[in-house]
C-alpha cells in the first residue's frame, strides 16, 4: 500500500484528508514543518500532502528544505491550501511543488490527483528500473574485458551523434543511447577461453565467437519495449558489413539495418581511439583514416562521409568523456 504523509496545523484539516485517503492508503500525520522534516526520512513516503500556513515554518519553506535532503528530494509534494491567489500557485511550484489543491476540499479531486501523481512515482520508478536492467546487461557482456573501461558509454554517445545527424528523431535517438551499449550482452554465453584466448581463434573457436550476436538477440528480444527491441537489432547485426562478409547472415547494404550501420562505426572509432593493454589509442586523425578505408567494405559509405562531417561534435563528446562515468548516463539519460 503507498504511503502519504499529510502535514498540517489544524486537526479538521488532518481528519478531513484522513476520511477521504485511509482506505486507499497508509496515512502517516505530522502537524507542523518541523515535524515533516523529521519523519519524512524516516519514512520515506511515497508523496507529501502540505499545508502552506503553519506557525513554524510555511509549507514553502518546508519543501525547500525537502527539496535539499538526499533522502526526500525525489517525494512529489501536494500543497493544499486556502491561499487561492494565483502567485501563491506559482510560488509552490517554484519552490518544487507538482501539484496545488484548494481548500476547501473535494474528496473525488483529492483522490484523483493523488492517483495522478502516485502514478507517476510508479513510472518513474519502473523507469529506474529499465536503466538498472540496461547498465546491467551492457556491463555483463563486457565483464570479462576489465581494461574496456566506459567503452560501451561512450561509443552509444558517438552513435547517437551519428543518428541524430542521420536525420533519426529525438525519441529514437534516445533509445539508441541506452540500446547501444547492450549489444555485446550475448557475450556472456561465450565461454571464456574463448573470450580470453591470447592467440588466433581456430576455425571452430570463431564459430562460436560468433554466435554472440545471435544469443544477445534472443536474450534482448525477450522483451518488447522499444529500447529493447533496438537493442536486440543492433546486437544481432552489428558485425554485418556493407560487401556482405559480415555475419550472422551475410547481409549487405541498406538490408543492414540503420541502427547497426550506426553502431559500427562507433564502436570501432572507440576502439581505435582508446588505450589497451596491447596497444596504444589511435589518434583521431588515425582512426578517421581507417574508418575512410572501410567506406564501402566495412561500413556504409554514406555514413562513414557523415561521421566525418559531424566529427567536432564527436570530438566534444570525446573530451566530455574524459570527466564522465558509465553511472552518469544512466542518471542523465531520458
Amino acid at each position: 500500500m503507498k504511503k502519504i504523509l499529510i502535514v498540517d496545523d489544524e486537526p479538521n484539516n488532518l481528519q478531513v484528508l484522513r476520511q477521504i485517503l485511509k482506505e486507499h492508503y497508509q496515512l502517516i500525520f505530522a502537524n507542523n514543518g518541523k515535524k515533516c522534516l523529521e519523519v519524512a526520512p524516516v519514512h520515506n513516503p511515497d508523496l507529501i500532502l502540505l499545508d502552506i500556513m503553519m506557525p513554524d515554518l510555511s509549507g514553502y519553506e518546508v519543501c525547500e528544505q525537502l527539496k535539499l535532503n538526499p533522502k526526500t528530494s525525489d517525494i512529489p509534494v501536494i500543497f493544499v491550501s486556502a491561499m487561492s491567489d494565483t502567485d501563491d500557485e506559482a510560488r509552490g511550484f517554484d519552490v518544487g511543488a507538482v501539484d496545488y489543491i484548494h481548500k476547501p476540499v473535494s474528496a473525488p479531486i483529492v483522490l484523483r490527483r493523488v492517483k495522478i501523481h502516485l502514478s507517476m512515482v510508479r513510472a518513474q520508478e519502473l523507469e529506474r528500473s529499465q536503466k538498472a536492467a540496461i547498465y546491467m546487461l551492457g556491463e555483463a557482456g563486457h565483464y570479462n574485458d576489465t581494461d574496456t573501461g566506459d567503452h560501451i558509454w561512450r561509443m552509444a554517445d558517438y552513435a547517437a551523434v551519428l543518428a541524430e545527424a542521420y536525420g533519426w528523431p529525438k525519441e529514437k535517438t534516445e533509445w539508441l543511447l541506452l540500446a547501444a551499449p547492450m549489444h555485446d550482452t550475448g557475450k556472456i554465453g561465450t565461454p571464456d577461453a574463448i573470450l580470453k584466448a591470447p592467440r588466433k581463434l581456430s576455425a571452430e573457436e570463431w564459430a562460436i565467437m560468433q554466435g554472440h550476436s545471435e544469443i544477445g538477440y534472443e536474450i534482448l528480444s525477450m522483451c518488447d519495449s522499444e529500447i529493447f527491441k533496438l537493442a536486440a537489432e543492433i546486437a544481432r547485426y552489428h558485425h554485418e558489413r556493407w560487401d556482405g562478409s559480415g555475419y550472422p547472415n551475410g547481409l549487405s547494404g541498406d538490408d543492414i539495418p540503420e541502427s547497426a550501420r550506426i553502431v559500427a562505426i562507433a564502436d570501432v572509432f572507440d576502439a581505435l581511439t582508446m588505450k589497451r593493454p596491447y596497444k596504444d589509442a589511435w589518434s583521431v586523425e588515425e582512426a578517421i583514416e581507417e574508418i575512410k578505408k572501410g567506406a564501402g567494405n566495412h561500413f556504409d559509405p554514406e555514413m562513414v562521409e557523415l561521421f566525418q562531417q559531424v566529427l567536432p561534435d564527436i570530438l566534444a563528446v570525446k573530451e566530455k568523456w574524459e570527466h564522465k562515468n558509465a553511472k552518469d548516463i544512466m542518471a542523465s539519460s531520458p
